[in-house]
């Protein structure tokens, strides 16, 4: 077993992490609100130590863990969606002071287990990996005091991800029965055509089914809604934007072996249109922020399949780089909302009424995180829709390209509607608590709001990494 320890100096900072907030749930009361006095520093230090081993790369455990290019970028993203949620979380109105050691605990687990998966090039790894990254949020969901509905959204994740893993499970007998490898490297090798290998064609769609629960992919996106919505804001924020980039880094990889014109990935441009058809006619409807919030995830999630499906050194980097952008994009809209809410209360589209007027930094923030949603410049959301148009484009599935134009036209109309609520319309909701217009509100926010702008005007930096990246992985 070759094993090098400077590897995985990220994996094991975040478990040593867990351990210590493990032995801080087990302590007594007056210890345990401690917490959130340290974990944003070790959460800081987390994702410089991260950082730090960019530029890494090798094998090990029987070449089932893989560092390179691809697993590092993600696992930096997922490190700043960390930092990022656990900032936002500080300040959680709607958790039980006795429970806020395990909440962190719990949301380190499942980060813990993204950054396994961010390296796993191989299925039983990845499977395993996996439920490590989901049984935690199954736990940590229903933790909204005396909350209903984070107990229903708690039992419909439960649910629908049992469902999910079974399927997964499954398709992977498929897999090791008729390709006798489990390999990503050797399964690059072998036939998946439906006349060759029909077993296969179906394991790997059954096995990729997995996936799509995470990404929230039609027809596996039913969960996505009830659970955003069910959830406290600030969880929601976690659950809508660090497992995705699981997701999407196992599709990117195993992309590599689905080539255009494939039955299996002719099936991914279908469900592709049809996840972000669906999830944007879905959203026009909703006036709840964080169900309009979850079905523009299932929107978003057909966007990236773009990428995906085009077979090609450029797809992967736009697929990566838009889930980087995804990411942010999500983390800054629900850091204002988390903010507007300070009592923790779930956000109607009303509520942003006159937000310009009582938190003008709020107001901007969520405006840019509007407009990066919906594509427009100079924002980073225009360029990841760029970069996923110019690299499908002519590749076979032209058609799934004006798709996602004419719903990014769709989108506008609901993105815009978080802006024209909190910028032109001034009867705000009486009885409700001024938004949080502090230093520290303001400060997340604004930063945020730079980073979606800035890497929107200079992306060359980001992408030419995930190019690299990309081209990696087609060798």
């Amino acid at each position: 077993m070759n094993f090098n320890i400077t590897l995985v100096v990220p994996e094991l900072y975040f478990l040593c992490l867990v351990l210590v907030l493990m032995i801080q749930s087990l302590g007594d009361r007056e210890w345990k609100p401690v917490v959130e006095k340290w974990l944003p520093f070790g959460a800081g230090l987390g994702l410089f130590v991260t950082v730090t081993g960019y530029g890494l790369h090798g094998t090990m455990f029987w070449d089932v863990y893989k560092i390179d290019m691809m697993s590092q970028f993600f696992k930096i993203a997922i490190a700043f969606g960390f930092f990022v949620t656990v900032i936002n979380a500080s300040r959680q109105p709607t958790l039980a002071e006795g429970k806020r050691a395990d909440y962190y605990m719990l949301l380190g687990f499942s980060t813990l287990g993204l950054m396994m998966l961010a390296s796993s090039v191989e299925l039983i790894t990845i499977y395993l990996a996996l439920e490590l990254a989901s049984y935690s949020l199954y736990a940590v969901i229903p933790l909204r005091a005396k909350s209903k509905g984070a107990a229903e959204a708690g039992i419909k994740y439960i649910l629908f991800g049992a469902v999910a893993t079974a399927l997964a499970l499954y398709g992977l007998s498929y897999i090791m029965a008729s390709q006798h490898t489990t390999y990503i490297a050797e399964l690059m090798n072998k036939s998946w055509t439906f006349a060759d290998q029909p077993m296969a064609v179906v394991g790997l769609s059954l096995f990729l089914g997995g996936m799509f629960f995470k990404l929230a992919l039609f027809p596996f996106h039913f969960w996505c809604p009830d659970v955003y919505q069910g959830a406290s804001n600030e969880t929601a924020a976690f659950v809508a934007t660090l497992p995705k980039m699981g997701a999407i880094i196992v599709l990117a990889r195993m992309a590599v072996f689905l080539k255009p014109g494939l039955e299996i990935t002719t099936l991914l441009a279908v469900l592709g249109a049809l996840s972000m058809t669906y999830g944007n006619l879905a959203a026009l409807a909703q006036t709840d922020i964080k169900r309009l919030l979850g079905f523009s995830s299932v929107a978003h999630a057909g966007y990236i399949m773009l990428g995906l499906v085009s077979g090609t050194a450029e797809g992967l980097a736009a697929a990566a780089f838009y889930a980087l952008a995804y990411l942010v994009m999500n983390l800054l809209v629900f850091w204002v909302v988390s903010r507007v809410a300070v009592d923790g209360r779930n956000l109607k589209l009303n509520d942003l009424n006159g937000l310009y007027k009582k938190a003008p930094v709020l107001a901007f923030s969520l405006a840019a995180g509007a407009f990066a949603l919906v594509g427009l410049p100079p924002t980073m959301g225009f360029m990841g829709k760029f970069f996923l148009i110019t690299s499908a484009w002519d590749h076979g599935y032209n058609w799934l390209v004006i798709t996602l134009v004419l719903n990014s036209a769709i989108a506008i109309y609901y993105y815009l509607s978080l802006f024209r609520h909190a910028f032109t319309e001034d009867t705000a909701p009486e009885l409700t608590p001024a938004p949080d217009n502090s230093w520290f509100a303001s400060a997340g926010a604004g930063l945020l709001a730079a980073a979606v702008l800035l890497i929107g005007m200079i992306p060359a930096p980001l992408f030419n990494y995930a190019m690299a990246a990309g081209k990696s992985l087609m060798q």
